[in-house]
């Protein structure tokens, strides 16, 4: 008999994870998602700046599952609870599922700190497609009433601001400001009026990544005219002010806030074993509950190398954890042993506006410029274009189903 193998969510995780799983026949599986989307979130810097389109950033799960043919299910509902000893999951809609094998991926949100009042009423994040579209709207407003003089003075800046100088916050700040430099060539000093602010209470943007990205990173960013706030400590936001502890204040007309995040409440319904960023902890093998069949992959678990230093949470992390989660239950499918888990970061890559990224591989290999970029837009490329095979392969399934 096949096993039943139910995954909830599909991000970058969940969807790796099903690409290893369906090369077994003795495996049925079943995604489910309280969006009918994969968000493309490695994409939001280039997304609310305007230079993508949301075809560009977002796939169909139902049509990518499709192209699976009758091996993979999606159910577009939301997960409330699981039932550990019946193994029996049950969504919104009151529809319970059993499975042999669970995969939780169901990733991670903007930890809109709560000892910051007013910062989630008054400002954006990127993890959720809804709020990025939201700013790309609102930023796409600016630039139109920047263009037709409206609104806004001539000598009056508009300050956007950008909280959180890691990875998500140093690309949207570079994109955003590359995208302003452009307009600036059609509607002159109108869009030099536009300020980016980067803000973070670290001493240094990128904390905790090298001092090569950390520096060609600065550098660029400051080519590009962002102006970077470090050990700058927020206390406060209101609609149109930043208050920072130490009594300065910004003006500000949007903000952005990439500055952590935190796994959804879901982990708090069938778990006790968390982090202080809500995150399920594992054993060594990525088991959570004590439970041998049941595992967590991507942002919503803690994710540690064989050091048991703490991996970032990205995309390249989800992937990884989803490839060792998936080998695993092949593995226990088959009747052999499994090993622990253990990844690092193979390299990190880093878009800085237009034609330009830096980037680290194998430790070693260092680059920045266009070539950066070729390396980055190859990797993401090679992602997207995936999905959209498998997208056009469900497509055909679909009409073909339909025809019989």
């Amino acid at each position: 008999m096949k096993k039943e193998v139910v995954i909830v969510g599909g991000g970058y995780g969940g969807l790796r994870a099903i690409e290893f799983l369906a090369k077994d026949k003795d495996i049925n599986i079943t995604l489910i998602d309280k969006n009918p989307y994969h968000y493309l979130q490695t994409e939001a810097y280039g997304y609310i700046a305007g230079r993508f389109d949301i075809h560009e950033i977002a796939i169909d799960l139902d049509k990518w599952c499709k192209g699976f043919k009758d091996r993979v299910s999606f159910v577009y509902d939301e997960v409330v609870s699981v039932d550990y000893e019946t193994q029996n999951i049950t969504t919104k809609s009151d529809t319970t599922f059993a499975y042999d094998y669970l995969v939780m991926a169901n990733g991670a949100k903007t930890n809109f700190f709560s000892f910051i009042d007013g910062l989630r009423e008054n400002s954006f994040g990127v993890k959720n497609l809804e709020r990025a579209h939201n700013f790309r709207k609102a930023f796409e407003e600016l630039i139109y009433k920047k263009l037709q003089n409206e609104e806004y003075e001539l000598d009056t800046d508009i300050n956007i601001a950008i909280g959180g100088a890691g990875l998500s916050g140093v690309e949207v700040a570079a994109e955003m400001a590359n995208v302003i430099e452009s307009y600036s060539k059609n509607i002159g000093d109108r869009a030099k009026a536009i300020k980016i602010y980067l803000i973070d209470a670290s001493d240094t943007i990128l904390p905790g990544m090298s001092e090569y990205l950390i520096s060609n990173t600065k550098k660029r960013l400051e080519k590009l005219g962002v102006n970077i706030l470090t050990s700058a400590f927020i206390n406060s936001v209101d609609d149109s002010n930043i208050y920072f502890k130490d009594g300065e204040k910004l003006n500000y007309h949007f903000m952005i806030f990439t500055g952590g995040i935190k796994a959804p409440e879901l982990n708090q319904n069938i778990s006790e074993n968390l982090n202080r960023l809500n995150q399920f902890i594992p054993n060594k093998e990525l088991n959570i509950n004590g439970k041998t069949n049941v595992y967590a992959i991507g942002d919503c678990v803690e994710l540690k190398d064989e050091e048991g230093n703490l991996l970032p949470p990205t995309a390249q992390t989800a992937e990884k954890s989803a490839e060792y989660v998936a080998k695993s239950i092949r593995a226990k499918v088959a009747g052999n042993a499994t090993e622990y888990f253990n990844a690092d970061v193979s390299g990190m890559f880093i878009a800085l506006g237009g034609k330009y990224a830096v980037g680290e591989m194998l430790g070693f290999i260092k680059t920045k410029g266009y070539g950066a970029y070729l390396l980055k837009k190859a990797i993401t490329y090679a992602y997207y274009i995936g999905l959209r095979l498998r997208i056009n392969t469900g497509y055909k399934n679909r009409i073909k189903d339909m025809n019989h």
